[in-house]
């Protein structure tokens, strides 16, 4: 990830199905990959808090190259469809703009 850049940054969280945990990773991966390839994502980190709920912390340039990646749709259906049947619940995205980086 390149820090000095991010200007946006959204926090993901999930509860993933029992027994899915691989198949949701796969597809994040698959998934981040390309939003970095191509659609100007700096990268995300995908981590599972103490409670269970699996977050993930993605950055970008700005709020509006998160805005357009986000009106284009599924950027892999294949591996979009792949997260989905693995989370049990999904929760609103939080929006932040950093104010301080110490990465």
């Amino acid at each position: 990830m390149d820090n000095k850049n991010t200007e946006f940054a959204v926090l993901y969280r999930w509860k993933i199905r029992n027994g899915m945990e691989q198949k949701f990773r796969a597809a994040w991966e698959t998934v981040t990959d390309l939003l970095m390839e191509k659609r100007g994502s700096l990268g995300s980190r995908l981590h599972q808090s103490e409670d269970g709920l699996w977050v993930a912390y993605a950055q970008w340039p700005s709020r509006e190259a998160w805005d357009r990646s986000s009106k284009l749709g599924a950027i892999d259906s294949a591996a979009a469809a792949g997260m989905s049947a693995a989370i049990e619940e999904s929760f609103e995205p939080l929006l932040m703009l950093p104010i301080c980086d110490k990465l």
